[in-house]
């Protein structure tokens, strides 16, 4: 009888230790959400600051960090236009209110000078190919008034594989910068994760 005992009690301290698991666990999980929340509050433009997180103990610092910082990497990302409202400026912000680390500065600085790199050489590169299509839009331009005797005016954008070759363009260019975000941003969460 003393051993059915014993392998009871056992069972329910087994019990008793996985139910204090799974609620340490549940509390990891809606901490790690509330900082989510509050980053995404930060993004909407909401009364929210983020260095309050700085004062929290520790281990749920660690967390809200870990939450917040995961919304704002997804919102630093390369931009689409040059005057596109710009999200990741605002993220980046909300990342340096989330340590004093002086790392993390120059690691913002660095991501701030890949997007501004990023916005360059894509003109710079949409330029060039323009001037490549340039002459042969002169040439279509000549060919079409000749057949509708009517004098048409074109851009080099509106030559028909202008398009493509852009496309492979953007791909390869969005590759790279894309790579060197990415790294940054494995960093920073490397950064404030200790």
């Amino acid at each position: 009888m003393a051993e059915i005992r014993s392998t009871l009690e056992m069972v329910l301290e087994r019990a008793a230790r996985l139910e204090a698991e799974a609620g340490d666990s549940l509390s990891k999980e809606e901490k790690n959400h509330e900082g989510m929340r509050l980053a995404a509050q930060y993004m909407r433009g909401e009364e929210v600051d983020l260095a309050t997180i700085l004062a929290k103990p520790d281990q749920e610092r660690k967390l809200l960090v870990q939450g917040a910082l995961s919304v704002l990497s997804r919102n630093v990302t390369l931009p689409r236009e040059k005057d596109a409202k710009d999200d990741s400026t605002l993220a980046m912000q909300g990342m340096l209110q989330l340590s004093q680390a002086p790392q993390l500065k120059a690691v913002v600085e660095e991501m701030k000078k890949i997007l501004s790199h990023y916005l360059q050489h894509k003109e710079q590169l949409h330029k060039q190919l323009e001037e490549q299509f340039a002459q042969q839009i002169g040439q279509l331009e000549e060919s079409m008034g000749q057949k509708t005797g009517v004098h048409v005016k074109l851009e080099p954008s509106q030559h028909p594989q202008f398009a493509g070759e852009w496309q492979k363009i953007s791909v390869q260019l969005n590759d790279k910068y894309g790579t060197a975000l990415t790294q940054h941003k494995a960093y920073i969460q490397q950064l404030l994760a200790g």
